[in-house]
């Protein structure tokens, strides 16, 4: 059995690194990860013909790793112990910042953003490096915690108390992410996000809280109040690729085609 890890400031990093070993536990502190991640690749488009490449800002553990196919996939983080996880499973692990991230412009066709903008002190900084490294095109996946009196009740209050939350003092709700925030941050580097809330199932959660089975489907769900999810295309004209500002703006007129 794992030693007890020590107690620690919310949001500090080295938590992650004191529960390395527990990333890939169904049953551990990070199983909820593991629902998430599934329900958060089901917004990752299909791999162009021929591959391509796929940006996991925050990636921790690699936990999106088996649900990635026909991208190369390359994860960020600050935590080496579960960077060489993350490699372990298949992902070309990269230790950097997610407001600093050391790639070219436009060298990605997907960057996904999964449980991470919660926990950045710098939301606005971390938005533009994950749009800048995006191809026009491309696409942005998020999901992440709104900042309301729900979500801190829920994800922190009673969450971090019950199987299936998060570890305890793993967010700082001084964090959180107002969606119309998110949206706005987006919509200034060419992707307008569209968001829609998710919930773990009822039913299967029930089922997991009995120890009757290890996996839980997220649900979509019409409130953000919670947990939700961004998806949204890079407009081709977004700043930098030479159209004019005009233009950009008439690229928002409506949602990215299907």
């Amino acid at each position: 059995m794992s030693p007890e890890p020590p107690r620690r400031a919310p949001n500090d990093l080295r938590q992650y690194d004191d529960l390395a070993d527990r990333w890939w536990d169904p049953l551990g502190p990070f199983c909820s990860l593991h629902w998430l991640a599934r329900s958060r690749a089901q917004l990752i488009p299909p791999a162009p013909a021929g591959g391509g490449r796929l940006l996991d800002v925050g990636c921790g553990g690699g936990l999106l790793a088996p649900h990635v196919h026909g991208y190369e996939h390359v994860g960020v983080d600050l935590s080496e112990p579960g960077l060489a996880v993350a490699e372990a499973h298949g992902v070309h692990a990269v230790k950097a910042d997610a407001a600093d991230l050391p790639f070219a412009d436009a060298s990605f066709d997907v960057v996904v953003a999964g449980e991470i903008l919660e926990h950045v002190t710098d939301l606005e900084g971390t938005v533009a490096e994950a749009l800048r490294v995006l191809r026009p095109g491309g696409t942005f996946v998020c999901d992440t915690i709104n900042q309301t009196p729900l979500a801190r009740l829920v994800l922190v209050t009673i969450g971090e108390r019950i199987h299936g939350g998060p570890p305890p003092a793993c967010h700082d709700p001084a964090l959180f992410v107002d969606p119309a925030r998110l949206q706005a941050l987006c919509a200034r580097h060419g992707v307008t996000l569209w968001v829609h809330g998710i919930r773990p199932a009822a039913r299967a959660f029930a089922g997991f809280a009995l120890g009757r089975s290890q996996r839980v489907e997220m649900v979509r769900t019409g409130s953000l109040a919670a947990v939700y999810q961004g998806v949204g295309v890079k407009d081709a004209g977004a700043p930098g690729t030479g159209r004019t500002p005009a233009e950009h703006a008439a690229g928002h007129a409506g949602p990215p085609a299907a």
